[in-house]
């Protein structure tokens, strides 16, 4: 052997050394975690692109974006309102001082939230669940349940209007997160694994529906579902509670009188029999967006939210942002919502990677909720949908749905606060 072949094999080991080096450069402990689902270690999953240091600070910024934008809309789409002879009473900036009001207190209570440990949060969860059944009890008692427009969903606190069915919507979600944790091992069991999560949906569901308020119970039964399904229940199982649940919606429509009008209203506003009545909101929104075209009317300039649009500060407010600021803002708006969903649902992924399944299970619960309402508000003011009363997220009036909101969204900022605790060695 020559001395030229001799060096080369001595520098052989360090040339593989600094090879394997090179190709885990830019690489930490973050980028790739083991998975640990009932007893299965799965290696090589990639986590969300997040520093290790302090918390999601551009999820912090998406959501102050929206809020601003949705206190900047919820003026201008009700500093009209007195005008009308049912808000005469009102100043033209009832609806914002409120909203302000309501906001700061979302704000405070948030904060409070997020120092609340995740672990404590799941033991609370069945509590939660308890409270708010008794909400939904005490809303339906005359005195107590506040009633608008034929519907008794609130409860007043004399400086907001409470509804117990957005505190549904948050509780159902950590109870269902907590129920699968302990139902883990007996998850491929129909009657063991998702009876008794049907059952406490169904009870939910029939106090629902006797305010009456079924899109709050769509939200909460896609919540629960979406959280079995990403739990691991049976595929099967899945798609055999999927059918069970369209069918059951389905029958609610065609047994009920309203509900079928509002369908048929849905497929022909401009009917003259629904373009006064049932399509009415409807009609408007449609020539809301028109007016809109591609870049808008300008801020403030909307025709239709003076007394035209009925609900314009909350259920249709996406409509006067399409009249106002035309195709762009509409797609601005779903862009940063789109982005938010996607953000919650890394967070959650990257909890599960930490072997932490309650709160993996509750961040991806709430982007499921964000992201299912917001589709279905945007879809209601499109008139790709049927009408119902749903807010859009953060950004419609409304004091019960905004401090739920914000709890919510302090919560998944405290799950990734504990995710990056843990990959820097810390406990939570």
């Amino acid at each position: 052997m020559t001395a030229s072949s001799t060096t080369a094999a001595k520098s052989a080991p360090r040339l593989f050394s600094r090879i394997s080096s090179f190709s885990a450069f830019g690489k930490t402990a973050s980028d790739v975690l083991p998975v640990r689902l009932s007893g299965q270690s799965l290696s090589g999953v990639r986590s969300a692109p997040v520093s290790l240091a302090g918390f999601d600070q551009a999820l912090v910024w998406v959501t102050v974006a929206l809020l601003m934008f949705g206190l900047v809309m919820v003026y201008s789409a009700s500093v009209a309102m007195p005008d009308n002879p049912k808000f005469a009473r009102y100043a033209h900036t009832h609806f914002l001082f409120r909203h302000v009001l309501s906001l700061v207190v979302a704000f405070v209570v948030a904060l409070l939230a997020f120092q609340v440990p995740i672990a404590i949060w799941e033991k609370m969860a069945p509590w939660l669940f308890v409270a708010s059944l008794i909400l939904l009890i005490l809303v339906l008692v005359p005195f107590i349940g506040k009633g608008v427009n034929g519907a008794r969903r609130w409860i007043s606190l004399g400086f907001m209007n409470f509804q117990p069915s957005e505190l549904a919507k948050f509780a159902v979600l950590l109870y269902a997160a907590d129920y699968m944790v302990r139902k883990m091992d007996v998850k491929e069991r129909f009657f063991r694994a998702v009876m008794p999560m049907a059952m406490a949906i169904a009870v939910v569901g029939l106090l629902l529906l006797a305010e009456p308020d079924m899109g709050a119970f769509m939200v909460i039964s896609v919540i629960a579902m979406g959280i079995l399904f990403l739990g691991g229940v049976n595929a099967r199982m899945f798609f055999v509670i999927a059918l069970v649940v369209v069918v059951a919606f389905g029958l609610m429509v065609m047994l009920s009188d309203w509900r079928r009008e509002r369908i048929f209203a849905y497929l022909d506003p401009w009917s003259e029999k629904y373009s006064m009545g049932k399509g009415y909101q409807l009609s408007h929104s449609l020539i809301a967006f028109g007016r809109g075209e591609i870049f808008g009317v300008g801020l403030g300039g909307s025709v239709e939210k003076l007394h035209w649009l009925p609900e314009a500060h909350t259920d249709f407010l996406m409509a006067v942002i399409g009249e106002e600021f035309g195709l762009v803002g509409v797609l601005v708006v779903i862009g940063l919502f789109m982005w938010m969903v996607r953000r919650i649902m890394h967070v959650g992924r990257q909890s599960i990677a930490l072997d932490r399944l309650f709160a993996g299970l509750t961040a991806q619960g709430i982007a499921i909720w964000f992201g299912f309402q917001t589709f279905i508000n945007i879809g209601v003011n499109l008139g790709a949908l049927p009408t119902k009363g749903l807010t859009l997220p953060l950004m419609s009036y409304g004091g019960s749905a905004i401090l739920m909101n914000l709890i919510s969204l302090a919560v998944v900022l405290r799950i990734d606060y504990e995710n990056r605790l843990l990959m820097r060695g810390g406990r939570t």
